[in-house]
């Protein structure tokens, strides 16, 4: 018998965890900070000279290199703002989601 066969970690009826005590996720849905954020960023491709500060400081590395400018995955991008108080260039604005 292995150390981990004492163990039952994901067998819910070995372990004895009564069916009612909580709901157990059947499907995984992943919720990405694009559903729920108020703010994204906007890069003005005049101003942006691919310094990569953005890419260098986006806590969640959702900055994506183009040939002229970087841009933004806006399904994980959390809308937080660091890339735009960090551009050196102030080519990302932070605008309303709704907009």
């Amino acid at each position: 018998m292995s150390r981990h066969d004492s163990y039952p970690l994901f067998d819910m009826t070995k372990a004895n965890v009564p069916d009612d005590l909580c709901p157990v996720a059947t499907v995984v849905s992943p919720m990405l900070p694009g559903d729920w954020r108020s703010m994204r960023p906007v890069v003005n491709r005049d101003k942006c000279v691919k310094c990569a500060v953005c890419w260098l400081y986006c806590p969640v590395q959702c900055v994506e290199e183009h040939v002229a400018w970087f841009d933004f995955n806006l399904k994980t991008c959390k809308g937080c703002g660091i890339c735009a108080n960090e551009c050196p260039q102030r080519a990302i604005t932070m605008i309303p989601e709704a907009t």
